[in-house]
C-alpha cells in the first residue's frame, strides 16, 4: 500500500536516495515533491538542507490505479479515485463523482467486469518476477453496500414467501459475491435453506423449506 516519508538532506538527490531506502523501494519508482531546496548560505551561515515529501505505491497497486484512471479519462467522466487498505492486504478502490454511475451497469455487471480487469492489471508480472497476489475490490458511489442491503432484503422477503406458501422460490442469476450474501442472510432464518443450481454465469439460488426444521 502507499507509503510516505518526509526527508531532509544536503541536496534533493541525496534526500531522494534516503527516501527510497526508508520506503524500501527502487529510487526510480519513488514519487516526490520538493518542499525546500538546499541553501548554501554565506561562510557557513544561513545554510539549510533540502527537504522532500516522497511516496511509493507498489507496482501492482499503481497498475490498478492507473487502469481505472485511464478508463475515467477515456470516458471523460468527472470522477475521483480514492484508495484504502482492506482486510488481509486487500486494496479497495473507490470511485465517486458526477457520471461515475455509468461504470456500475445493470446489477453491477460493468462494475464486476472492471474489477476483474483491475485484478489482472494489478497482478501482471514481468518474466521471472515474483510478488504476492494483490486482491483488488472496486466500488463506485458506495454501490456495493447498497446492493448488499437490497439483496439481504430480497432474501428475507423471498424466505417469508417460502414459509407462507410452502413452495420453493428461484431467484435470478447472480454472481458468486451476490450469491454468498443471499446464502448468508437465509442462514439466519429458521425453516428455510438455500441451494445453487445452474452453471457458470447462469447459477441461480433456490430458497426452499428446510424439512429438518420440522423434525426438531
Amino acid at each position: 500500500m502507499k507509503k510516505e516519508v518526509t526527508v531532509k538532506a544536503k541536496s534533493v538527490e541525496e534526500a531522494l536516495t534516503l527516501a527510497a531506502e526508508q520506503l524500501g523501494a527502487p529510487e526510480a519508482e519513488v514519487k516526490y515533491t520538493v518542499i525546500a531546496e538546499a541553501k548554501r548560505g554565506f561562510l557557513g551561515l544561513g545554510s539549510s538542507d533540502a527537504e522532500i515529501s516522497a511516496y511509493y505505491i507498489p507496482r501492482g497497486e499503481q497498475a490498478a490505479i492507473d487502469f481505472i484512471n485511464t478508463v475515467i479519462a477515456d470516458m471523460q467522466l468527472e470522477a475521483q479515485v480514492e484508495t484504502r487498505d482492506g482486510k488481509d492486504g486487500e486494496l479497495l478502490i473507490e470511485v465517486s463523482g458526477e457520471g461515475s454511475g455509468i461504470l456500475i451497469g445493470h446489477h453491477g455487471d460493468t462494475l464486476d467486469a472492471l474489477q476483474y480487469l483491475l485484478n489482472l492489471a494489478a497482478n501482471r508480472r514481468e518474466e521471472g518476477e515474483k510478488r504476492e497476489y494483490l486482491k483488488v475490490t472496486l466500488d463506485i458511489e458506495g454501490y456495493r453496500a447498497k446492493r448488499e442491503e437490497t439483496l439481504r432484503a430480497l432474501a428475507r422477503k423471498q424466505a417469508d414467501k417460502v414459509l407462507k406458501y410452502k413452495r420453493s422460490v428461484m431467484l435470478e442469476p447472480m454472481n458468486p459475491y451476490e450469491r454468498r450474501i443471499i446464502h448468508s442472510e437465509v442462514q439466519n432464518i429458521k425453516g428455510v435453506s438455500t441451494n445453487s443450481i445452474g452453471s457458470e454465469n447462469n447459477r441461480k439460488i433456490v430458497i426452499y423449506l428446510d424439512n429438518s426444521a420440522d423434525a426438531e
